[in-house]
């Protein structure tokens, strides 16, 4: 088993992966400014310290032989609210982060959390690793620098860059300002669906299939470093919207678009490695239903990063 250090694990997709590591008889350590609560449970293997990545100085790296780099400023908005502390989380913090565990000697392993988003708008309908970066966003640019940084150690520890989809999908620390998870909570709380547009495609990933693919590298750490998509469902918004009235009698209404973007992600090259996602967008659809019919989702305002993050001034 190995001594995981997983930065950002009190997040939306940190929560479950902690836990299903825990599982799995890893020892864990968490780092997490927990700007948005705390919901991990306490276990024997599991250490949280309340603390921003920023302040890495603080950490003895010695002890871990992994890190999973969770930690960032997520999606487009949230990052325009303050492009400083942005570039500080994304990109400096993530240099520091891996510097540091070169020099503490026992790393050998280092994921990273990208984006999908690190292409940008792309013609191609299959968009591979191979593609060019064209990053349209303050966010985008973050991650592609972030990337770069992390890749320049490949020739002293194992880097693995991931480029998740869309994520979906029922988290202890829940979030609905993500596509699947907000279109189904609003067909739940508000018998209607509001699309603006609908023909835009998104990539998509269901939670736990997220979590399995950062097992699958850790399991498999002698797979080439580099950068791996992690997306299998690329689905119009309109055809999302029409997944969810399969599961919840509700109303869709269309309004027009100022964004036709389209993203879409090709992940041969992670299935290629034996990679199986088991999950899917209805999958999501139904978790977050039954939570939801169980009293266990209820609106929360930290669910919403960036209404979260304007309240507590960031």
């Amino acid at each position: 088993m190995s001594n995981i250090l997983l930065t950002g694990g009190c997040g939306y997709v940190g929560t479950v992966l902690v836990s299903d590591l825990l599982e799995k008889g890893h020892f864990v350590t968490v780092i997490d400014t927990q700007w948005f609560g705390n919901e991990l449970v306490k276990n024997k293997n599991l250490r949280i310290i309340k603390l921003d990545v920023r302040e890495i100085d603080n950490i003895d790296l010695k002890p871990y032989n992994i890190i999973v780099h969770l930690a960032n400023i997520a999606n487009d908005p949230a990052v325009d609210l303050n492009p400083t502390l942005s570039w500080e989380v994304n990109v400096l913090a993530t240099q520091q982060l891996i510097d540091k565990a070169l020099r503490a000697g026992g790393v050998e392993h280092f994921i990273y959390a990208s984006s999908g988003s690190v292409y940008g708008v792309k013609d191609e309908m299959s968009v591979t690793e191979d593609l060019s970066l064209v990053p349209i966003s303050a966010y985008n640019k973050t991650k592609m620098v972030a990337e770069r940084v992390v890749l320049s150690y490949s020739d002293k520890m194992q880097v693995h860059c991931i480029r998740p989809a869309t994520v979906c999908g029922w988290s202890p620390r829940m979030r609905l300002d993500v596509s699947v998870n907000m279109l189904t909570f609003q067909a739940l709380k508000n018998n209607k669906i509001t699309v603006f547009g609908g023909e835009q495609t998104r990539p998509n990933i269901h939670i736990k299939d997220m979590i399995n693919v950062y097992n699958h590298f850790i399991n498999n750490r002698e797979l080439p470093s580099g950068c791996y998509n992690a997306g299998f469902e690329n689905l119009k918004i309109i055809e999302i919207a029409n997944l969810i009235k399969e599961k919840i009698d509700c109303e869709i209404i269309v309004s027009e678009s100022n964004d036709p973007r389209s993203y879409r992600q090709d992940s041969n090259k992670l299935l290629n490695t034996n990679f199986k996602p088991i999950y899917s967008v209805m999958t999501a659809v139904n978790e977050i239903s039954d939570k939801f019919k169980q009293g266990l989702l209820v609106d929360n305002e930290k669910y919403y990063t960036v209404k979260w993050m304007k309240k507590l001034s960031l």
